[in-house]
């Protein structure tokens, strides 16, 4: 008999004992027996603990001394963990019961891909696609993240539009599927990005090891989203604009970021005094925090991380143009209006 390979599913918990509740029983009905399932608690200070004590005796537990965030907190806990592959899994997504075997089988019959995401649609609104990755994620030559399905804050409903599996720039953290053996070839998420974007990050980096990221159509999740942070939230604005700056620092080519990254403040600052002007000031002083803290970082002395030093563009999922301009200036507001019309 085959061998069905491992796969370790790694829920990362903060405070999240309702989102457990809820989607806890759809995870085991999922119909893979070579499943684990494991909860990695970052120091909550809720009842998520005697929760799953109580509830759910057979899921392993992991306990964090304190809350390392998303990146940090996944690293921590996967040092911990034996298996093919992994799954990051959000505590508020909902699973179908086929959703893990597609995703198994996709990277079993290629070695050249060593990472995908199922397609991430609403959990409200189940015939839409979802933020945190849609159909598959892309970026734009200025570094602004995307996805199929998905542009800026408009998300598509699902018409059949993006039937295949196809290479993509970054898959959702949500819901990403990992070759375990990459994730610690490529040092795992970098801790600095705290949470947002880190994912995007790591795929980037995966792509110019010389691997390739994946979305698989034949798997299906549905993500409620905003459950630690909220949309709009001051922190989460600080957080998005200040890690995808990093990360073009981190990953682009020198002769192209010395110019792409000026450019970058400006559209950041415009956004900005936009917003103030909007009367959203918490949102302006998260964005000149943001661009405060990559200036002292690029000046300061750890910003080789702990990565291996390896630039340049995505092999895939990389528009070159800009999306910006596509979506406020020529009013496109779908990834199919951008590439097919």
């Amino acid at each position: 008999m085959t061998r069905q390979p491992s796969v370790a599913v790694v829920i990362l918990n903060w405070n999240g004992k309702h989102h457990l509740e809820k989607f806890l029983p759809f995870l085991e009905a999922t119909g893979y027996p070579s499943m684990e399932l494991i909860v990695a608690d970052n120091a909550s200070s809720d009842a998520s603990i005697d929760f799953l004590q109580a509830n759910y005796p057979q899921i392993r537990l992991i306990r964090l001394p304190e809350n390392y965030g998303f990146a940090k907190g996944y690293n921590e806990a996967l040092k911990q963990v034996e298996a093919d592959y992994y799954v990051l899994l959000n505590s508020d997504v909902e699973v179908t019961p086929n959703w893990l075997a597609p995703m198994v089988e996709l990277l079993e019959q290629d070695a050249t891909i060593a990472a995908c995401q199922p397609v991430i649609k609403m959990f409200a609104d189940k015939n839409r696609f979802e933020y945190a990755g849609a159909a598959g994620g892309w970026i734009d030559g200025l570094g602004y993240p995307f996805a199929r399905g998905r542009v800026f804050d408009y998300c598509e409903i699902d018409t059949g539009q993006y039937p295949d599996s196809a290479p993509i720039g970054w898959a959702g953290g949500a819901a990403l599927f990992i070759r375990s053996t990459v994730y610690r070839e490529s040092g795992g998420l970098d801790p600095i990005f705290f949470a947002h974007q880190e994912e995007i990050d790591l795929c980037w980096r995966i792509q110019l090891m010389g691997y390739r990221i994946y979305v698989c159509t034949a798997s299906v999740v549905y993500h409620l989203g905003g459950g630690t942070l909220p949309k709009g939230n001051e922190r989460k604005v600080y957080l998005n604009f200040r890690n995808n700056l990093i990360m073009l620092c981190k990953n682009l080519p020198y002769h192209t970021l010395v110019y792409k990254l000026p450019l970058r403040f400006v559209l950041d600052g415009i956004s900005a005094w936009k917003s103030l002007f909007a009367g959203q000031r918490a949102y302006f002083i998260a964005i000149v925090q943001a661009h405060w803290y990559v200036v002292r970082w690029m000046l300061g002395s750890k910003k080789g991380n702990l990565f291996p030093v390896k630039r340049g563009n995505l092999t895939a999922g990389w528009y070159k143009g800009s999306i910006v301009y596509q979506h406020f200036v020529k009013g496109k507001k779908k990834f199919s209006e951008i590439f097919f019309s």
